[in-house]
């Protein structure tokens, strides 16, 4: 038997639509990747993808994913917490939009209040990356259940779904 997935789609058409949520310094801080390390985004695809069943890439070789990560118009930020990485996004650069790749947090980290923050500061560094008349996402019915409620909470607004 076949699972049914529906694929929604999000937009934010202007920066003063997010709605942020903020914690201290000390529970989240984001770092952008200055020097590319395609293993990282490897680890955290794997990891934050479990639970959504991310299958896509788990067959990639190294140089797939080196020349994904590597690729100009790619940026990767991570999320820490006292030091620990606790989570992950990857941005990509299409003409004026910024498509949030792929966002999440690492399973010990889910339900500690991290995802909002996060979200905050991927959508944040997108907008930061100009010219921007866009910054966009799709989440599936695979991904955790507060995914979606978290990107509407943050002011993306559904401009489609599909079921393949």
């Amino acid at each position: 038997m076949t699972e049914n997935v529906t694929i929604t789609y999000l937009e934010m058409t202007d920066p003063g639509q997010l709605r942020g949520k903020y914690v201290e310094p000390e529970k989240l801080t984001v770092r952008h990747m200055g020097t590319p390390l395609p293993a990282l985004n490897r680890f955290f695809y794997q990891q934050v993808g479990q639970q959504g069943r991310w299958k896509q890439k788990l067959v990639w070789t190294d140089q797939q994913w080196a020349a994904y990560v590597c690729r100009d118009g790619m940026r990767t930020y991570l999320g820490y917490q006292n030091g620990t990485p606790v989570g992950y996004f990857e941005l990509e650069k299409q003409d004026r939009d910024v498509e949030i790749l792929y966002f999440g947090l690492l399973p010990p980290f889910i339900g500690q209040g991290l995802g909002g923050p996060l979200l905050t500061a991927a959508i944040e560094a997108a907008w930061a990356w100009t010219p921007v008349e866009r910054v966009w996402l799709h989440t599936c019915t695979r991904d955790h259940e507060a995914a979606l409620p978290n990107y509407q909470a943050r002011g993306f607004r559904v401009y489609d779904t599909r079921t393949p």
